[in-house]
This record gives structure tokens, C-alpha cells and sequence, in this order.
């Protein structure tokens, strides 16, 4: 099976378990103001 062939929330909650992975979730119609530092890669994921 290939990266390609997973869903992409079975990538997301494999992620979630990581080292260093840190989720934050903003539900629908909220609105959220986040400070950040980085280094970062921000993911924006609407699933």
C-alpha cells in the first residue's frame, strides 16, 4: 500500500501520535487568533 492509497485522516491521526506534533482544532464557524514561533509547517486540513 502507498502513501497515496491512505485517507487523509488515517495520515492525520498517524501524525497526531508523532514526536514534536502538537494538534490544535477549530471548529466549524469559530474563530481562533494563534501566535506562533517558529520553526513550523502549518497544515490547514478541512476534512
Amino acid at each position: 500500500m502507498e502513501i497515496k492509497d491512505f485517507k487523509t485522516y488515517e495520515l492525520l491521526e498517524e501524525l497526531k501520535k508523532r514526536e514534536g506534533v502538537e494538534t490544535i482544532v477549530i471548529n466549524p464557524y469559530e474563530k481562533e487568533k494563534i501566535k506562533i514561533e517558529g520553526p513550523i509547517i502549518l497544515l490547514k486540513i478541512i476534512d
